[in-house]
């Protein structure tokens, strides 16, 4: 009997741990990714929680903690460059037995993308362009391959998704700005405090230094109104909208957006939330980002890998009812990645207070967990 074909659109976090699950439970999957090859972007991430046990079940735990980064606590400092509190870091831990890690988002994708190698036939550097499904499979054409046909489309490709605009509908009805946008560039260089995460705040601003692996990651995250006519691919109105943001901030802000201006490998993107009735219609469904982005606070990438593996499980388990397995994945995943949508507004209101009083008692509570550390 022939394996079910299932094409996966996102070669980033979910897709390639998708594409590992889906061999193992006798399917062949198919990865089409936009970029051209292994990309980082976007703020260190974490594996954990309901992602130890997928990681474990890949066998990488070992490449997670060589990958991971330096970083042992967050030190709050005030205007003037002083510490103002420190609160240490779960992921800390896991060089004495604590299972999570913190890694950089792109180590992540390449160990998952080598974990799944073998596994999936992979297309760099194109997309998909237009989607028709009947009663028995789905007929996809690409930006540069020839047209083909799977048995299933999954789309993993993240908070702009291709698949869900194309099956779902425009990306207006399902994404929603949570107020907040965030910047991450590399600095090239390594870090004044290479254990530290530095974090300044002004008035809904902040500003990181984060040491990463030895090659420190600035952030800048503030609140913001969604901007008329943003364009998620156009650096260089994202480079004004920063700058703009950020305007006569002190401490090390104008040298960083200096830097800023001249960095040719710039992330910024409006911090939302998508939320759909369904993550299915008919032979395709969503995973990660694309179905429920949570975005900035911590959790995207372990959900990521959480769900992929839910979904392979579903469907391993009903093979010729997809509709079923579907359903099955949605009602399991949905119980996670709920509570932590719902939880974004409490930690957006930690990492970015809106007032100079509210950041003293973020500052205060900072010191306070430093005395008991």
């Amino acid at each position: 009997m022939t394996p079910p074909t299932v094409l996966i659109s996102g070669a980033g976090v979910a897709g390639p741990t998708l594409a590992h699950f889906l061999a193992r439970g006798g399917f062949r999957p198919t990865i089409v990714e936009r970029a051209s090859g292994l990309r980082s972007s976007g703020n260190p991430v974490d594996v954990r929680g309901p992602a130890l046990p997928v990681a474990e079940q890949l066998g990488i735990m070992p490449q997670l903690r060589a990958a991971a980064t330096h970083a042992t606590s967050m030190l709050v400092i005030d205007a003037k460059g002083r510490p103002a509190g420190r609160v240490p870091m779960p992921s800390s831990k896991s060089a004495a037995g604590n299972s999570e890690v913190e890694l950089p988002r792109g180590a992540l994708a390449a160990i998952l993308q080598e974990a799944a190698r073998g596994d999936a036939e992979l297309l760099w550097d194109d997309t998909i362009t237009s989607v028709s499904q009947d009663a028995s499979g789905v007929d996809v054409t690409f930006e540069q391959a020839a047209p083909r046909r799977f048995d299933l489309l999954v789309g993993a490709d993240g908070l702009h998704s291709a698949v869900r605009r194309l099956v779902f509908g425009p990306e207006r009805e399902f994404v929603r700005h949570m107020g907040v946008w965030v910047a991450t560039m590399p600095l090239d260089e390594p870090a004044d405090h290479p254990h530290d995460v530095l974090m300044h705040n002004t008035p809904g601003r902040l500003v990181s230094i984060h040491p990463s692996t030895g090659r420190a990651m600035v952030a800048f995250i503030f609140r913001g109104p969604m901007v008329d006519g943003f364009d998620h691919r156009d650096t260089a109105q994202h480079k004004r909208i920063v700058t703009d943001a950020y305007a006569g901030a002190g401490w090390r802000v104008p040298e960083l957006l200096a830097r800023l201006q001249a960095t040719p490998d710039l992330y910024f993107d409006s911090v939302s939330q998508v939320r759909l009735p369904s993550w299915s219609q008919g032979r395709v469904t969503l995973l990660g980002d694309a179905a429920s982005c949570v975005s900035l606070f911590g959790d995207g990438s372990s959900l990521a890998m959480a769900g992929a593996h839910t979904l392979a499980t579903a469907l391993a388990a009903s093979p010729s009812d997809h509709a079923s397995a579907f359903l099955a994945y949605e009602a399991a995943h949905r119980t996670r990645t709920d509570a932590k949508q719902r939880a974004a507004g409490l930690a957006a209101t930690m990492l970015i207070p809106k007032t100079r009083l509210g950041i003293a008692a973020r500052n205060v509570a900072a010191r306070v967990l430093l005395s008991h550390a």
